[in-house]
């Protein structure tokens, strides 16, 4: 192939210029994320058992519900939450790459079986089965700057004209509304309620009966007669739209033609549904709209869409609204790739630089620069035809691609300028030349390099996407650099390159040459001197292998790094049952303290929720995201930051504040760090499992590897216990279901029916006035109507003195007692549960945390109680059972291609020896970062391995032919090592220098880039440096003790050209002489491709 291009440089500029054409085609037609979809898919079922507690939900729903999820295809885990308001959640998350189509359709054929036994309340509320993505992609609210709209209205505005409109948007799974939308609130008196004789269920009868769409009919319609000639329709009244509407319903009409009217013994207004939740932006009252995604959708594609939309509904919004994101993830998506994108420039640089300097010569230099883009975008090309995206993966691949890339084509440009310099061909009869010597090597490196990464990609779960990213865009790039070497590249150096001679050097290439030539000397007698002594080198590479094993196994481990994404999420926990106002008392010293501190200067501001957060919704909850300035604009990153932040808010009064970092691979946990469940796995009470949380929180709050370790739960809550006294109450002519419902129609929002306006069906909610339920005596003022007559023996004192309607107040057959309760109850795995998240101190890994915290529930706690982790915690274990072996894999594979390629089985043994130099340096480098073993260090890792087996097999090549020519096996590496210098010092440079960016980078995403960069170079370093000292060692030690065969064809041609002996330094032979080794040898074949 590389005659025909050589005589064909046009076909070959056709081949380049197509590639060209098409790879950019594909970059514009490719989406752009920061990861692709690494998350595990999920599914989540959803029951309602209205006036259930989370006991009665757990017993009733989510355990029959649980004991029918078997057999699901690709199911990780689920998780269930059994909540006091009468529902059930339960979370079931797949294996990443599963269809969430199918495992939706599985979970709703188990969930049918379930349905017979659930109760009656639940099957006609429904179980709702739905794709579900727990994490946020952003909030975007409203805010005014008029007085007389406050919070809860912009709330209802959201929910009127906006949460509907982004609901549809292609991409957006679910909205959560931040407040309530607006709805009528009945607010009854139930004092006046007893003095005219109503019940609260009577009221609701009449709202229910009177607040109706009548449909009338028509007139004249068919079947009519012959001489009907016209037909209309009759309208009549419809539903209530206002207060007054409202205020009218009658709900008693006497004898004597007096009325009682809803507004006798209510209140009625506009207001929110609820009243459970508030949002500010740096103290102003604003409306929230939480987005999150569909499983798989792109998230900067949905973000464009959103704001595409808000931007158009503002329009209609009243006068002084506007909206705004507080909270957006999208800014770190696109400013991560374009760091990265400036990384590719600045190492394409670095590397241009190195190959001037090497080459010398501009032509030569001008060829890999113009091999570079057109690999790179023939990769593109490739991934469009695996549907990848342009990510941050794919271009930390591209990166490390450059350096691999280039390394062929400087092999070619070296040789061949080699071979003009020192044989005086023209350039096309020297790389005609060149090509036929170094064609086997430049196969055998791509063989190689795929063989490293191919097998990563067969890695299943979240980090096999990782590792599948990283490992097809190198081996899509290798397979593009191969061809190009083969075609494009001979072409360029047969029509471009032209002789030099040493006058035309400047003196800043003739004192590098000098230079060099000393290096390259002193080179060769050091390899002549370690080949003679080859068992002691061996014995100190014995050493540095084992080293680098001691020190690979005592690396803390971790999953990815935490990156500075431009916010910091603070969790507030207030104590059981505080109210609203409570929490935001405490968000509003969150804000003075933080406008007081030196952090200001770096925060933009703080979206503060007050009544949600990640751990759930209570009123003694709440949670803010601070926003960070532009990464460029603040010398304090993310992590320092949210140190000092908790410092900062600590010792608020009554609350409970964590400042914690946002996981960087989103949806696959709530908070990064370490996230685990404690479950009761022999049946203990919710009682006995809370204590056991107590005990491993207090223990995790000792130990130096933990920080921040917190249930992340609603803490059991205050629960005041009502009891009937049934006996009393049947003596008193009241039934107990007449009772609760005396009850909860007044102490709860009661969902009447609907009514109109604004053109929009909005809902009716009944409840007592807040005077008549602010404390125990609440029971005084509900009543109920006795079924005895009023002159009964037990009511007619009562009646006739007090209560002429026979109403008789709940309180007298109600006994109460105050307990703490749980308002939610967890499960994970079919266990009673308990979830515990927290992070790694400074200067330990999640490895460490992990264990650490793994260590406290194994030790600590009686048996009966084991830990189960699960989201991003999960992930990282599975990712480091795995590691190993497919290190291990790999380094067999390459093995087994070079054993095939070589036709023997000791050179793949002289290749991959090289492989514990590189580990060695990546694990000394990250050390001294202070970098852990997470996912990018294996990636690293897997490319050192490949490019240090690169630089082994550049010398191996040569080393076999030279046997092949007849040279000793010393001479044969000494000259080989000697030849290879250049070249793979060359592309090792440039590959160091070409990853030296990333490793220095600052901005978003730079952890990531940090941990990819420093484990690299540091292999590389090692690889190069002391794999050019022991490579020859390795080759001659391996070659002797496993037997090679070219030593007999060697000594063959030495003796039909009466070659002079050579001595055992190693130098270099007459042409066509040879000499023979000293020391025993194994007798060698003379097929050159042959070993034992």
């Amino acid at each position: 192939m590389p005659s025909f291009f050589i005589d064909r440089p046009i076909f070959a500029w056709v081949v380049a210029i197509l590639i060209t054409l098409v790879g950019a085609i594909s970059v514009l037609n490719m989406g752009i994320e920061s990861y692709p979809n690494i998350a595990p898919p999920q599914v989540v079922v959803s029951a309602t058992y209205p006036g259930a507690n989370a006991d009665t939900m757990e017993k009733n729903v989510t355990q029959v519900i649980e004991q029918q999820l078997t057999g699901i295809d690709h199911l990780l885990y689920f998780s269930s939450s059994s909540n006091s308001n009468g529902t059930t959640t339960i979370t079931l998350s797949f294996e990443t790459g599963t269809d969430p189509d199918i495992a939706q359709v599985q979970v709703q054929n188990k969930v049918q079986l379930a349905q017979p036994r659930l109760p009656t309340a639940v099957t006609q509320q429904g179980v709702v089965v739905a794709k579900s993505n727990p994490d946020f992609l952003m909030f975007v609210s409203l805010v005014s700057s008029n007085p007389d709209i406050d919070g809860n209205r912009l709330a209802d505005i959201i929910a009127s004209q906006v949460a509907d409109q982004v609901g549809r948007i292609p991409g957006v799974g679910a909205t959560r509304l931040i407040g309530a939308e607006y709805g009528v609130r009945i607010w009854l008196n139930p004092d006046k309620m007893q003095g005219y004789g109503l019940a609260a269920n009577q009221v609701v009868a009449a709202v229910a009966a009177q607040n109706v769409q009548f449909a009338a009919g028509s007139l004249g319609a068919d079947p009519s007669p012959k001489d009907q000639g016209f037909t209309a329709t009759v309208s009549a009244e419809g539903r209530f739209s206002t207060p007054e509407e409202f205020g009218a319903i009658i709900l008693r009409a006497n004898n004597d033609g007096t009325v009682v009217k809803l507004s006798d013994v209510a209140r009625i207004d506009f207001g929110p549904q609820s009243y459970g939740l508030a949002a500010t932006w740096n103290g102003q009252q604003v409306g929230g709209l939480g987005v999150q995604l569909l499983p798989g959708a792109n998230a900067l594609d949905v973000a464009d869409a959103v704001k595409a939309k808000m931007a158009e509904l503002s329009r209609d919004f009243p006068e002084g609204v506007t909206w705004f994101a507080p909270y957006d993830t999208t800014p770190f998506v696109k400013i991560s790739i374009e760091e990265v994108v400036h990384t590719l420039v600045e190492a394409i640089i670095l590397v241009f630089l190195v190959m001037l300097i090497f080459l010398q010569n501009f032509r030569a230099t001008v060829i890999p620069t113009l091999v570079i883009p057109v690999a790179l975008l023939g990769t593109f090309i490739g991934l469009v035809a695996l549907g990848f995206t342009i990510n941050q993966l794919t271009l930390f691949g591209m990166v490390l691609a450059i350096g691999i890339v280039v390394d062929d084509a400087i092999v070619v440009i070296e040789n061949v300028e080699r071979i003009m310099t020192e044989e005086g061909l023209s350039p096309k009869e020297a790389t005609r030349k060149a090509m036929g010597q170094i064609t086997g090597a430049v196969v055998a490196i791509t063989v190689v390099l795929a063989a490293v990464f191919v097998p990563s990609a067969l890695q299943p779960g979240a980090s096999g996407v990782i590792y599948k990213q990283f490992a097809l865009t190198i081996a899509v790039s290798m397979g593009f650099s191969a061809f190009l070497a083969l075609s494009f590249t001979p072409a360029l150096c047969a029509t471009i390159l032209k002789p030099t001679h040493e006058h035309k050097k400047n003196v800043i290439y003739r004192g590098f040459n000098n230079i060099f030539d000393k290096v390259t000397h002193t080179y060769s007698g050091h390899i002549g001197s370690a080949a003679r002594h080859a068992p002691r080198w061996m014995l100190v590479f014995v050493l540095v292998a084992g080293l680098a094993g001691l020190l690979y196994t005592r690396l803390p481990t971790s999953f990815v790094p935490n990156e500075d994404q431009g916010f910091a999420l603070a969790i507030v926990n207030l104590p059981p049952g505080a109210t609203l106002h409570r929490t935001q008392e405490v968000m509003a010293e969150m804000r003075e303290r933080l406008k007081k501190s030196p952090l200001n200067d770096d925060v933009v501001g703080m979206y503060q929720i007050s009544g949600f957060s990640f751990i759930g919704q209570s009123e003694s909850t709440g949670m803010a995201f601070i926003k960070l300035k532009d990464w460029k604009e603040r010398d304090i990153t993310a992590d320092e930051l949210i140190m000092k932040a908790n410092g900062v808010f600590h010792g608020i009064r009554d609350a409970q504040i964590f400042v914690v970092n946002l996981p960087t691979i989103r949806g696959l946990s709530q908070f990064g760090g370490i996230d685990m469940y404690l479950q009761a796995r022999a049946g203990q009470s919710h009682g006995e499992l809370m204590q056991a949380m107590a005990t491993v929180v207090g223990k995790a709050a000792g130990n130096k590897a933990l920080f921040g370790v917190r249930p992340n739960s609603l803490p059991d809550a205050p629960q005041w216990d009502l009891k009937v006294d049934r006996v009393q109450a049947q003596a008193m002519g009241m039934s107990v279901s007449d009772v609760y419902t005396a009850i909860q129609l007044m102490l709860a929002p009661v969902y009447v029916n609907d009514f109109v306006y604004a053109g929009r069906v909005k809902r009716v909610y009944l409840q007592a006035d807040q005077a008549y339920r602010m404390g125990p005596d609440a029971l005084q003022h509900i009543y109920t109507p006795s079924s005895l007559s009023s002159g009964s023996a037990s009511t007619s004192t009562y009646a006739s003195t007090v209560n002429p309607y026979n109403m008789i107040p709940v309180s007298s057959v109600v006994k109460t007692n105050w307990d703490m309760g749980s308002p939610a109850l967890t499960r994970y795995n079919g266990y009673a549960a308990v979830e515990i998240v927290g992070n790694e101190a400074p200067g330990f890994s999640t490895g460490q945390a992990m264990s650490a915290l793994q260590g406290i529930v194994d030790n600590d706690l009686p048996k009966g109680y084991g830990a189960d982790w699960t989201g991003q915690s999960y992930q990282e274990i599975l990712a480091g059972n795995s590691a190993t072996l497919l290190m291990v894999l790999s380094i067999v594979i390459v093995f087994l291609c070079l054993a095939a390629l070589y036709e023997s089985w000791s050179i793949p043994v002289a290749v991959l020896l090289v492989v514990p130099l590189g580990l060695l340096g990546t694990v000394v480098f990250s050390m001294l970062r202070g970098l852990p073993n997470d996912m990018y260090f294996k990636i690293g890792l897997i490319t050192v391995i490949g490019l240090a087996a690169k630089n082994a097999i550049l010398i191996v090549e040569f080393a076999v032919e030279q046997q092949q020519a007849g040279h000793s096996l010393f001479q044969s590496v000494v000259t080989a090592s000697r030849l290879r210098l250049r070249p793979i010092l060359m592309t090792s440079m440039a590959f160091i220098l070409g990853v030296f960016p990333l490793a220095i980078s600052t901005g978003a995403g730079a952890n990531s880039r940090h941990s990819i960069g420093t484990g690299v170079i540091g292999g590389m370093f090692f690889a190069t440096f002391l794999g050019l000292l022991l490579i020859p060692v390795f080759y001659v030690t391996v070659r002797r003790l496993l037997g090679d065969k070219l030593d007999e064809a060697s000594n063959t041609i030495r003796q039909a050209h009466g070659s002079a002996a050579e001595d055992s330094h190693g130098g270099t032979p007459p042409q066509g002489g040879g000499g023979t080794t000293q020391g025993p040898m194994q007798p060698f074949d003379s097929d050159p491709r042959r070993g034992a």
